[in-house]
């Protein structure tokens, strides 16, 4: 039987001894589009075999996310409650946190099971100053906790990168939002390629990039594609993939969004899985809204890690209680029993 041209070389299954390959970074923005337009049976099957190849299928991490600084960011995009642009929109601004508070709370997540602690600092860019000192003592104390460490902080050159590698930081979160194409639609006081600029800095220093994007914001499946192709191209690929689903927040622009349906969800993760073998793709924001069979078949499709808590940053998440319950029946294993992860 002829290879599927879709589906990326990988190594032998668990317990075989054939050597890894290279996943691919030449995806073309045709192939892409091919891929994520193709039967969703036939794509979750790929992506299944794909998933199976390169990770263990009951792993699941477990990260949580903490906003450190909340509102009043000066950018404008669309989706997003932070922003000093959406007026209406119902939130409290609260000043960067006390290191010793931010440490408290990571303790805390560490005990309820996660491996990885994020945190939010609703800003533009890093600037230097007592503010990012105060940053990079909190990563230097969540790794001190044996947690993996994640920030996302805006644009950053690359003296500010290195210090964050110095600081033992594991991953920066930067996403690209959406296609090259749509992103003027979304934001139009940061450039796509400003993003890109960060994600080179990020990778310059030595650090992990953890970079996805948002759908339901009004793109098409082209859109959607093409984010993915472009994210496909980085070399190395990023070590972690959010794939969120809008969050509809009243005062934004796009609050009367419909909710993104739990098939488009599992689609996009599956062509991430199969784009980026290596990746942790994190199902993300809008979580919460989908059932819980909608997030087993996106467990099925490849997705391998959660955002575990209430809150992401300022919107709601899935309840913890019911990500234990759905976990168990999975039978993904204890996320309690989890070494940090050496790979997302």
């Amino acid at each position: 039987m002829a290879a599927n041209p879709s589906m990326p070389t990988a190594p032998a299954a668990a317990g075989e001894s054939a050597p890894a390959a290279r996943p691919r970074s030449d995806w073309t923005v045709a192939e892409v589009r091919s891929l994520y337009g193709r039967p969703l049976l036939a794509l979750l099957g790929d992506a299944q075999a794909v998933h199976r190849q390169w990770h263990d299928p009951t792993d699941v991490q477990c990260a949580s996310l903490l906003s450190i600084k909340t509102g009043g960011c000066p950018e404008d995009c669309a989706y997003c409650p932070q922003s000093a642009h959406h007026g209406e929109v119902d939130i409290a601004r609260e000043g960067l946190m006390a290191v010793e508070d931010v440490l408290r709370l990571a303790e805390r997540a560490r005990e309820a099971g996660a491996s990885r602690f994020c945190m939010g600092a609703a800003w533009r860019e890093v600037r230097d100053g007592p503010a990012f000192d105060r940053v990079l003592e909190m990563v230097r104390g969540v790794r001190a906790l044996g947690l993996e460490a994640c920030v996302t902080l805006g644009m950053l050159n690359r003296e500010q990168a290195q210090r964050l590698a110095e600081a033992g930081l594991t991953a920066y979160n930067h996403n690209i939002d959406t296609s090259p194409r749509f992103y003027p639609e979304i934001v139009s006081t940061r450039s796509f390629d400003a993003r890109l600029e960060t994600l080179r800095h990020v990778r310059d220093a030595g650090i992990r990039i953890c970079s996805g994007g948002i759908i339901g914001m009004g793109e098409g499946d082209d859109d959607r594609a093409d984010m993915l192709q472009v994210l496909a191209s980085l070399d190395p690929h990023p070590e972690s993939v959010p794939i969120n689903a809008l969050v509809a927040v009243p005062g934004t622009p796009l609050e009367h969004r419909p909710p993104v349906p739990g098939l488009e969800v599992a689609r996009c993760v599956a062509a991430a899985r199969i784009l980026m073998p290596r990746a942790r793709v994190r199902l993300s924001a809008g979580r919460g809204t989908l059932s819980r069979e909608a997030q087993a078949l996106c467990f099925l499709a490849g997705a391998n890690s959660i955002f575990y808590g209430e809150t992401l940053l300022t919107t709601a998440n899935a309840d913890s209680s019911g990500d234990r319950d759905l976990m168990e029946a999975l039978g993904a294993a204890d996320p309690k029993a989890a070494a940090p992860d050496a790979a997302g």
